[in-house]
């Protein structure tokens, strides 16, 4: 079933709990998502990233995933993920999605906010959710700079009241990628944020981060995870394995049946530690 992001993250909030946004770039991959979150009988976030549009783009995969998400038997909220313009986010809008993220933690705090606080405007006014970032959550190989290491909590106070965000991604020491070693959270600056504003935080750069600090930081208020980078290789890993064992007949189909089936398997994992099971 359909449903907002907001609703999504202020039941999980209450009940302490994370749930987790997946990347679908392809059919295969919204399969695996939906059918983890059935399985489990998990709310689950579907999202689509502007950046991989180069992959399929917004107006081809936007169908495929509101039908998985109108047909599953369990919430699903319809989201794109870092939106880097107002036109992407109002072309997700009216494509039908629940939720958008407008991504302007690169730039200058009063032009993020600024810019943010328009596009909560227009979202707001037809029911769509927005998530904003406030600290730059870098690539792996990208040096963000000290200052965009961390958010700083008395800006992310400004910030939320003053362009009215359901939600807010922070950069507490994750990173988008796969991790060369484990990352150095301080997830302090969750908890003030939290304490301050009240409203669902959001961990961006998911994948790779140890079970105990995927739950330590869910404790301090985060209750969106973002996670792709580990499930897609889940599915590539399956591919190659069954290329091995097939020898000189290779069928598609079944390939992408063993991919789908890791990546599934991939995100059940992660959403039982989201979902804060012992």
């Amino acid at each position: 079933m359909l449903v907002t992001l907001k609703g999504l993250l202020e039941d999980a909030k209450n009940k302490k709990q994370a749930v987790g946004a997946f990347n679908g770039t392809t059919l295969e991959g919204i399969r695996a998502i939906i059918g983890a979150a059935e399985e489990l009988r998990r709310p689950v976030i579907l999202q689509h990233a502007q950046s991989h549009d180069t992959i399929i783009d917004l107006n081809e995969i936007a169908p495929l995933m509101l039908h998985y998400a109108r047909s599953a038997s369990v919430p699903v909220a319809v989201h794109l993920d870092h939106g880097s313009t107002f036109k992407r986010c109002m072309e997700a809008i009216r494509a039908g999605f629940t939720s958008v993220m407008y991504d302007a933690s690169a730039r200058p705090f009063e032009q993020n906010l600024m810019e943010t606080a328009e596009i909560v405007k227009a979202a707001h006014s037809v029911g769509v959710s927005v998530e904003a970032e406030l600290g730059h959550v870098a690539n792996v190989n990208e040096d963000p700079g000290e200052d965009n290491i961390y958010t700083d909590p008395a800006l992310a106070e400004e910030f939320v009241k003053r362009t009215g965000v359901d939600c807010l991604a922070v950069a507490f020491g994750t990173v988008h990628g796969l991790y060369v070693k484990q990352p150095k959270l301080d997830l302090s600056i969750v908890t003030q944020i939290s304490e301050k504003n009240g409203i669902p935080l959001v961990m961006h750069g998911g994948s790779g981060v140890s079970g105990d600090n995927y739950r330590r930081a869910i404790k301090e208020g985060i209750c969106k995870i973002n996670y792709y980078t580990y499930m897609n290789t889940a599915g590539g890993n399956a591919a190659k394995s069954f290329v091995k064992q097939s020898g000189e007949h290779l069928a598609y189909d079944r390939l992408t049946l063993a991919a789908t089936e890791a990546m599934k398997q991939d995100v059940m994992a992660a959403m039982r530690i989201f979902g804060m099971d012992e």
